[in-house]
């Protein structure tokens, strides 16, 4: 299969990160691995995935490095799946995607909401800028650029960048 990153964007950290988890199961797999699922049993009845689907994805995250195979029986062997470090710190990206489709719905309409363990209480996700605390949701403020290793391609991308439309204040 034919790659999805076009040539000029093979550099671009969302480009290859959507490789990485962009399809459908990975996201769900990696969403299940966050509640504690480590076995492939458990994550396929969670799912309702087919067996070769679920080896095939398994596979991919341990060979990206976001999940570890370890075996837990040794008789018959048996592995299980325990994210890394790596897929561990995928866990805001997959509380802010939970959250945006949250927030399209009404409160008695969410069939999965984010709390807090110790009060209950749910709470709001945000990404914020972790020196200042601002939100960064404001795409007028806060814009990307090319950055240090940034090769000719991602500087003409952004030498070029369209002008933010006005903003209604």
């Amino acid at each position: 299969m034919a790659s999805r990153i076009r040539l000029e964007d093979r550099e671009c950290p969302l480009s290859t990160t959507v490789q990485h988890v962009g399809e459908w199961w990975t996201l769900l797999i990696l969403h299940d691995a966050f509640d504690g699922y480590t076995r492939f049993d458990q994550f396929q009845e969670s799912l309702g995935i087919s067996s070769s689907m679920l080896t095939t994805r398994l596979k991919t995250l341990v060979t990206d490095g976001l999940l570890e195979r370890r075996p837990y029986q040794t008789n018959p062997v048996r592995h299980e799946y325990v994210l890394t470090d790596l897929g561990r710190s995928l866990r805001p990206v997959i509380v802010a995607l939970a959250a945006w489709g949250n927030s399209r719905l009404a409160p008695e309409e969410r069939a999965m909401i984010l709390i807090d363990a110790d009060s209950g209480e749910e709470v709001d996700p945000a990404i914020v800028d972790a020196k200042t605390g601002h939100r960064l949701d404001d795409s007028d403020k806060y814009v990307f650029t090319a950055g240090p290793a940034a090769g000719p391609a991602m500087r003409d991308r952004y030498a070029t960048r369209p002008p933010a439309p006005a903003r209604d204040e």
